[in-house]
């Protein structure tokens, strides 16, 4: 079917099991007087992690596209942690809503010491956004790269910082790497778990170049799975969809929490100090599938990213 197939070595395919069943690690380290930027933040895994990083002493701001729900989320934050909770409003399926908030983030006077992306989607069926992406695609991918691009002069020029993407295993569905030539699916059959599955591949290739540029300064990013845990991801789909979703996947899953644990981890332990471009099941490190390693078709997507004026 593909190269990549060869250098697949499938014992990380029982490694991965087993790590999905592991409880993450835990950091008790005081965050008081961090900014934690968190994206996604009103349900699931980005809500806990907001209540986390608040219960130890950061401050936050959130980005989400609910204006109602960040509301009350930042008010019930201030309120029981007596820490600063700001927030920014965007659609990750609208590009110019991304580069505005990307605009006033640079211009912050305010170092931001951890920058967590979790904002994401999955779809079953293809949609196209009004910028011409494929909706996963742009959600998981495309928004959150160019948001860390907008902020990279920002964070080199702080002290230090730590990125963190909340990935998954699912990137291991796209078996063929990401489809360079086909951005619209026009040639390649669509479905769920493909789309799914390449959109978490470019963000784990987008490591690559990041790392790169990050070399040298205080700057780390890493990826993570945040485990099969319970979230509202895929409750946009239809009734047949949601249906084996909660008889299926709910029924098995774990606590958000679980992963919020794990990103607060990540984000504050001296044991993560220098580490930079892993990948994470939880706290604990794997190795990514081959088409994610792939430095040649990660600098060729950064390429394509260039040449089509997304990232300025």
């Amino acid at each position: 079917m593909n190269t990549y197939l060869k250098e697949y070595q499938w014992s990380q395919i029982g490694a991965m099991l087993k790590n999905n069943k592991r409880i993450p690690k835990t950091c008790t380290d005081d965050c008081t007087g961090k900014l934690v930027l968190i994206t996604g933040t009103t349900s699931g895994i980005g809500y806990h992690t907001a209540l986390a990083y608040a219960s130890r002493g950061a401050d936050l701001i959130c980005v989400n596209r609910n204006k109602e729900k960040t509301i009350e989320l930042c008010e019930k934050i201030e309120r029981e942690y007596g820490v600063s909770c700001s927030w920014y409003l965007a659609d990750y399926t609208r590009l110019d809503e991304v580069l505005a908030v990307g605009r006033q983030l640079a211009a912050l006077d305010r170092d931001i010491d951890i920058l967590i992306h979790n904002a994401g989607v999955f779809m079953t069926k293809k949609s196209i956004t009004s910028d011409g992406y494929e909706q996963v695609y742009q959600v998981n991918f495309l928004s959150s790269c160019i948001l860390t691009h907008m902020l990279k002069d920002k964070l080199i020029a702080q002290k230090e910082a730590r990125i963190l993407y909340v990935n998954s295993e699912g990137h291991r569905f796209a078996l063929s790497g990401v489809p360079l030539d086909d951005p619209h699916w026009k040639r390649h059959r669509y479905t769920g778990l493909k789309s799914y599955g390449v959109a978490k591949t470019a963000q784990l290739l987008s490591l690559i170049p990041f790392t790169s540029m990050f070399d040298g300064s205080g700057v780390t990013i890493n990826a993570m799975h945040p485990g099969d845990v319970k979230t509202n991801m895929g409750e946009n789909n239809g009734r047949i969809y949601r249906f084996f979703k909660h008889l299926f996947i709910n029924t098995s899953a774990r606590s958000p929490e679980l992963s919020a644990q794990a990103l607060y981890y990540l984000g504050v332990s001296n044991d993560l100090d220098s580490i930079s471009g892993r990948f994470f099941n939880f706290t604990t490190e794997e190795i990514p599938a081959p088409h994610a390693l792939d430095a040649e078709a990660a600098w060729r997507l950064w390429d394509t990213l260039h040449d089509a004026g997304v990232l300025r």
